[in-house]
Order: structure tokens, then sequence, then C-alpha cells
């Protein structure tokens, strides 16, 4: 009985400690590829939605970034138990 507690309790740290992330490209434009990279990140607990934002997650990575020229942005998504991270990632000058 000990040994199946203990195995229970492994598989719910490892279930607890593990994550999964998708990363997937959103747009590219012809501007030259920038050494500037700006990042927007929102986050969801519990299954309720991040809180509304009034501006574009692209305008607001590009602003936190200081990038006037856009050229790629990607959209990264990570899942933990209770909580999803969301990224907007944006690459340029």
């Amino acid at each position: 009985m000990k040994t199946r507690a203990l195995i229970l309790m492994v598989l719910l740290v490892i279930m607890l400690l593990s994550a999964c992330t998708i990363n997937r490209p959103v747009a590219a434009t012809s501007n030259p590829i920038g050494t500037k990279t700006g990042v927007f990140t929102q986050v969801s607990y519990l299954g309720f939605p991040p809180m509304m934002n009034t501006n574009a997650a692209i305008a607001e990575a590009a602003k936190n970034g200081e990038i006037t020229k856009i050229s790629t942005v990607d959209f990264n998504m990570t899942w933990l138990i209770f909580m999803v991270k969301y990224e907007t990632i944006v690459t340029g000058q």
C-alpha cells in the first residue's frame, strides 16, 4: 500500500512540474531582421482569460523593445497545470 501511495505522489509531482510550450510564427515583413526584440506577456490563471489589453499585443511588444520597423512576429504559449502564459515576440529595428 505504501508503494502505491509513493508512486502516486511521484506521478503527481511530475505532473505538477511539467509544462508544454508551443511556439508559432505569426507574421513576417520585408524589413530586414533587426537586433532588437520586444516581448509582451499575459498570464491566465485557473482557465480564466487574462485581463483585456486595450492595445494590440504586437504594438505593446514593439513598444517594449523600442522597435519602429517590425520584421517578424512570433506567438509563444506555455501551459502549466493551473496557468497559461501567452507571449508575443517581435523582432526588428
